[in-house]
């Protein structure tokens, strides 16, 4: 579904296919972290709340590289591949009523957020296909934008399921393995980000979400009678 999605988007003009991703791209970034304090919070732990992050308000939340730079450069170079980041939602893991399994939890609440905003955006996307026939005006761009909502969300949830910390997926396996084993995972969190960019670079990074991804997508698709 996803090589279907790029085709589609493959045919907008640059002006147009930014403006059909840049509300889906934003919301799939800042949702992502909203969720990571919402659900730190009903855990024990205010810190977001208190420096007002838990709000969608762009301005609290974006980073002027990962929320702006990046994703706009992967959309300018028709990469195929969207994702960024937002400032962290700072998450004080003392707070947390039980630290190691809760922080998990957190973690975990990202990805869900930009699974619920596939679905979502892909409600959209059938939606603006049955207006299409009769208002093309509405429809087509309400079937585009949907498309690229769940090309962001999926792309973003899948990225960051990586069990490489500082990813949720690394911070979720470290609260799940056992102590000797976590200490281990956790160890590998301050050369991440190195890690990161060279599977970028060499392109295995690619080959290792777009398989996920694609069956993400496909099941989404199929749950929303979108395909």
């Amino acid at each position: 579904m996803l090589e279907q999605i790029l085709r589609i988007l493959s045919g907008l003009s640059l002006p147009q296919l930014v403006s059909v991703l840049l509300i889906p791209v934003l919301f799939a970034i800042i949702v992502h972290e909203v969720a990571h304090g919402w659900v730190a919070k009903h855990l024990g732990d205010p810190t977001a709340e208190r420096l007002g992050r838990l709000t969608l308000n762009p301005i609290k939340h974006i980073d002027p590289v990962g929320t702006v730079l990046v994703p706009a450069l992967l959309i300018l170079m028709r990469t195929g591949f969207v994702f960024g980041w937002a400032k962290p939602v700072p998450v004080t893991w003392e707070n947390l009523r039980h630290p190691k399994r809760d922080m998990a939890i957190v973690a975990a609440a990202g990805p869900a957020s930009n699974l619920l905003m596939a679905i979502g955006w892909a409600l959209l996307a059938r939606l603006g296909g049955a207006l299409a026939a009769n208002q093309p005006a509405i429809g087509e761009p309400l079937v585009y934008m949907g498309l690229g909502g769940i090309l962001a969300n999926v792309l973003l949830m899948v990225f960051n399921l990586l069990p490489l910390p500082p990813l949720d997926g690394g911070r979720v396996a470290v609260g799940l393995l056992p102590g000797p084993w976590a200490w281990r995972l956790s160890r590998i969190e301050p050369y991440g980000f190195f890690i990161l960019i060279g599977l970028m670079i060499t392109g295995l990074l690619g080959y290792l979400i777009w398989p996920a991804a694609e069956l993400v997508a496909n099941t989404i698709g199929l749950l929303t009678g979108l395909i």
